[in-house]
């Protein structure tokens, strides 16, 4: 493994509570089960760190008791925070319902995370061999998108540059987004988030219009389609439609996070893209068979995994991929 992931999204605290369906307007529900766990972009960083990668967080922690939680959390994994915590507030915290369905909502709170200066960005300094991630989430932060997106286009053109705009792309300032997109190698999204970028289409259309209209020096993008897997779109031509695995689900909460760490992480170890979304895809397929977001499975778990099923068929130019 060379070069580390050097994750400049955002972390937070998920206060989740298991249901058997959404309340309607108005009226209450007894949750099943409660728990506070990391959350945010600590998912991708625990599926890239338990798949083998060097991980290292140059976003905000705050100071209180959801940063300690947060800090505690990511010294149990491994993962090195680069920037001091904030002295002016607490890390910010999410509510996530699960239904008996597998799915989930979400009512979030930005505390630190979502406040970023130059300042702050000095002591996140890249070497040769990183990757370095970041997430829609950060970037619609009014309090942190500039001084972001100024340091990854100030990053040197050999460091690979990944994205995921998140279901919050909406509040994202197009200007703001289309600068990230001009410098990112890789992009990670939904068809509901390619489409906000590029426009309704098939998979395959769009993913070529992303290409060729919005991430101009990208080597591909990656548009996942949750159990039905993922299509790619590379650059240099050629869309794969990568099959997913039949699992019963329990919890798809971060199944999208473990996905896009686990297909970094195989991306680094040198595997073709299309090897990498197929691990990423058996990655998020264990995911989602355990409760918990940071249910991502190690590097041996995923091999254990994928040695008991079919090599499955990995097709040319189809257009079958699509995601809700």
């Amino acid at each position: 493994m060379s070069g580390r992931l050097v994750h400049v999204g955002s972390a937070v605290v998920d206060y989740v509570y298991r249901i058997d369906a959404l309340p309607a307007a108005g009226s209450e529900k007894t949750a099943t089960s409660y728990s506070r766990v990391a959350g945010g972009g600590f998912n991708m960083m625990v599926a890239a760190s338990r798949t083998g990668m060097k991980v290292v967080f140059g976003g905000q922690l705050g100071i209180g008791a959801d940063g300690d939680f947060l800090r505690a959390a990511f010294a149990a994994e491994g993962i090195e925070t680069l920037t001091p915590p904030s002295p002016l507030m607490d890390s910010g915290n999410c509510v996530a319902m699960i239904s008996s369905d597998a799915e989930r909502t979400f009512v979030s709170w930005p505390g630190a995370e979502s406040v970023l200066t130059p300042d702050m960005m000095v002591p996140v300094q890249v070497i040769p061999g990183d990757w370095v991630f970041t997430s829609g989430y950060t970037l619609s932060y009014p309090g942190s998108r500039e001084a972001l997106v100024d340091w990854i286009e100030a990053l040197p053109e050999e460091v690979p540059v990944v994205f995921d705009p998140t279901p919050v792309i909406g509040e994202i300032p197009r200007p703001i987004l289309e600068r990230v997109l001009a410098r990112i190698d890789w992009l990670s999204c939904n068809a509901d988030e390619a489409a906000a970028i590029a426009g309704r289409g098939d998979a395959q259309t769009v993913a070529i219009r992303l290409l060729a209209e919005h991430c101009p020096k990208a080597a591909g993008v990656v548009i996942r389609a949750g159990a039905h897997g993922c299509l790619v779109r590379l650059a240099e031509g050629g869309t794969h439609a990568i099959p997913g695995f039949a699992v019963s689900a329990v919890d798809t909460n971060g199944a999208g996070d473990t996905h896009i760490g686990a297909f970094v992480s195989a991306l680094s170890r040198g595997l073709s893209p299309c090897e990498a979304a197929r691990y990423a895809n058996a990655a998020a397929a264990v995911s989602v068979t355990r409760h918990g977001g940071s249910s991502a499975p190690t590097d041996s778990e995923i091999q254990e995994f994928l040695s008991h099923r079919d090599q499955g068929t990995i097709a040319h130019g189809r257009e079958d991929a699509t995601a809700t």
